[in-house]
């Protein structure tokens, strides 16, 4: 198995025949065989006849292959599903509202064959109303300042990954929004690369405004468990560093006035102020200090590191070890890099 297309949909009923049929003549005019490739939908708990239209589709074409939910468990657990049973040697990932396209394969595979392992979507044209470009702008913005990570769509459905990344990914609640974060801490090349994008033919965002709220606490999970999980003490410590000596410097300058100007300090509120932020800051202190002795334990238990010894032509073709925008097309097609070890669950 060359190709493993990933795909979520709740309520795409409209969507999933022609976009099957696409996918079907794109990756068969780049593979030929029917073993080369496989479609798998993810229906994550639809209401509509989502579950008909596939069973269709799947009659129809020998490549499609359905996973089905009881109820809604969202993209990410549907992605994560999806990554279990893929048995491609190179996974590609796409949202089921025909607003991907599927032309835009054989670049992000010429991409992978520059030696990147993950190969991110730019809606550099987007096709969506304001009252969703703007909040994504926005949340963009802020990943890339607060993860070092300069991409410009991180939420971009459409991805393509080298099997060995997915394996490394255990996706829950929002957390499909930071997949490129997750594998850029854990070592993995990441390129971007434009694609088309199309306005959406049939039904409507399955999206609402909670998604911010859920993102936002994602968000700040992502951070802690990519910059600072073997260094947590720089992230509590920190703050509690300035909330001491805010503290501190309070408690100093009542300190002062009490012993140059006799003033009372019992009904003060910066008293309690400064005697707060100097608690507050011991706190932080202490947890970062807890989870540097718990990060050294994990770490000498378990190394969170490989070490493999490299041939020499591959250490010439490897691009650098940082994300690279608008990777070019090259002359040949993404080369299968490695078996996958998630063909046993296939």
């Amino acid at each position: 198995m060359q190709i493993s297309v990933v795909i979520p949909c709740l309520n795409e009923e409209e969507s999933l025949e022609p976009l099957g049929n696409k996918l079907v003549e794109v990756l068969s005019g780049i593979l030929g065989g029917e073993g080369a490739f496989e479609i798998i939908f993810v229906d994550d708990g639809s209401t509509d006849s989502t579950a008909k239209r596939l069973a269709a589709l799947k009659r129809v074409h020998s490549q499609v292959r359905v996973v089905r939910f009881r109820r809604n468990f969202g993209k990410a657990a549907a992605l994560d599903a999806g990554f279990r049973v893929a048995g491609g040697r190179v996974i590609i990932t796409m949202d089921a509202d025909l607003q991907d396209d599927p032309e835009e394969i054989p670049r992000m595979l010429e991409a992978l064959d520059q030696g990147y392992d993950v190969v991110s979507g730019w809606k550099s044209d987007r096709k969506d109303p304001l009252s969703k470009t703007l909040p994504s702008k926005l949340f963009n913005r802020t990943l890339a300042m607060l993860s070092g990570i300069k991409l410009h769509d991180y939420n971009c459905g459409f991805k393509a990954y080298r099997s060995e990344a997915v394996r490394e990914l255990v996706l829950y609640g929002e957390l499909h929004r930071y997949i490129p974060v997750l594998l850029y801490y854990r070592g993995f090349r990441i390129t971007e690369i434009a694609v088309k994008h199309h306005p959406r033919r049939f039904g409507h965002s399955k999206y609402g405004f909670e998604r911010y709220t859920r993102g936002l606490f994602d968000l700040l999970t992502v951070i802690l468990l990519t910059r600072y999980a073997t260094r947590p003490l720089h992230a509590f410590g920190g703050i509690g560093l300035i909330l001491g000596t805010l503290g501190g410097s309070l408690l100093i300058y009542l300190t002062a006035m009490k012993l140059a100007y006799g003033v009372t300090l019992g009904d003060r509120p910066l008293l309690l102020m400064g005697i707060l932020l100097v608690l507050v800051g011991i706190q932080l202190v202490s947890t970062g200090l807890l989870g540097e002795m718990l990060t050294r334990t994990q770490n000498e238990a378990h190394r969170p590191f490989a070490l493999i010894d490299v041939p020499e032509e591959q250490l010439l073709a490897l691009p650098p070890a940082d994300v690279r925008r608008d990777a070019g097309p090259s002359a040949a097609r993404a080369s299968a890099p490695t078996n996958s070890a998630l063909d046993e669950l296939a």
